[in-house]
């Protein structure tokens, strides 16, 4: 059975990371599971197992999968998997401050066990995992990695979670839905700034004033306090961010609730995926793995652990059509 073990020595300057783990998408209205699913309190608060005994369900081995992984990958019988910990649900350290845990990282260690591996989780900073990957220092990043046409010049991918936007306001609003640029005319709207979200907002309000109706207010904060200070005291009507990080501050204190989702790409669909070098051969056996563990329930238990089932993909996909240059 694989094992999973953790490379010490990270560094301090591996916090000036953490927003960019979000792949260029800030989240300006979210914060930073035992293994069944996260308990759910009376006040509909859920509770996430952040310690670093997570109790992981062993997946099964695929031996068709198995046999795809490249020689040069299987001989020391691990996979060394980097992530970066620093955004709650996908991947942060534990309790103990030292030990990674998230979707991330369950999604990294079942893939390992079900390829016959010994999954070597490596915390590592945004900015450096695609060095780590063209040198082989890491033969697979899991770290919230939008697929995109120039980076499919440099990498394989296998994708598995949609980037999802969300749109989210207080959990006592008479806001309902957030669908089309209808929806946000005239609302107070706290948003990154230079983000993909910001770009996709700006398309929506110059649509809105063009069919005559009120502009969006848009807002910016430095911090999440800020930013949740100001929808929960009524300066703001939405945030619109990366919905993994807002769904795991919802369902941990429900103060905020979802209301609209949105490709991370739109109008364009965008993939999350196993990043690997380009031309090795692994990200077949990848592909292989990820369907193993969607086709025998471990992906949707561990997505729904974590509170990101609305990001499941029906499959895994070798390379899909990323998001164009810009």
């Amino acid at each position: 059975m694989a094992r999973f073990s953790l490379k010490p020595g990270v560094t301090a300057a591996l916090a000036a990371t953490t927003l960019l783990v979000l792949a260029a998408c800030s989240d300006p209205g979210a914060a930073a599971a035992p293994a069944s699913g996260p308990a759910t309190s009376a006040a509909g608060v859920k509770q996430f197992n952040l310690s670093p005994e997570q109790n992981r369900e062993a997946a099964a081995v695929d031996p068709a999968a198995a046999a795809l992984v490249p020689e040069a990958i299987k001989k020391d019988g691990k996979l060394t998997v980097a992530v970066s910990p620093f955004a709650a649900p996908l991947a942060v350290y534990a309790t103990d401050n030292k030990t990674p845990v998230g979707n991330e990282v369950d999604i990294a260690v079942a893939l390992a066990q079900t390829l016959g591996l010994e999954a070597d989780i490596v915390p590592t900073a945004w900015a450096d995992w695609p060095l780590g990957v063209e040198s082989g220092k890491y033969e697979a990043v899991l770290s919230n990695v939008t697929v995109t046409e120039e980076r499919k010049l440099k990498f394989d991918f296998a994708s598995y979670r949609d980037d999802k936007l969300g749109f989210y306001t207080k959990s006592d609003s008479s806001i309902s839905k957030v669908e089309s640029a209808p929806d946000v005319a005239g609302k107070r709207v706290i948003v990154g700034s230079g983000t993909n979200q910001e770009s996709i907002l700006l398309r929506w309000d110059e649509e809105n004033k063009k069919n005559g109706l009120p502009a969006v207010e848009f807002q910016y904060y430095d911090d999440d306090s800020a930013s949740s200070l100001a929808l929960q005291s009524g300066r703001a009507d939405l945030t619109f961010g990366p919905n993994a990080t807002a769904a795991f501050k919802a369902a941990s204190d429900a103060k905020t609730k979802l209301v609209g989702l949105v490709d991370g790409g739109w109008p364009l669909k965008a993939s999350i995926a196993a990043t690997t070098k380009k031309g090795n051969g692994f990200a077949a056996a990848a592909q292989a793995g990820l369907n193993h563990l969607i086709e025998d329930g471990s992906y949707a238990k561990i997505l729904d652990r974590w509170g990101l089932s609305a990001e499941a993909v029906p499959k895994s996909e070798l390379n899909p059509a990323g998001l164009p240059k810009k």
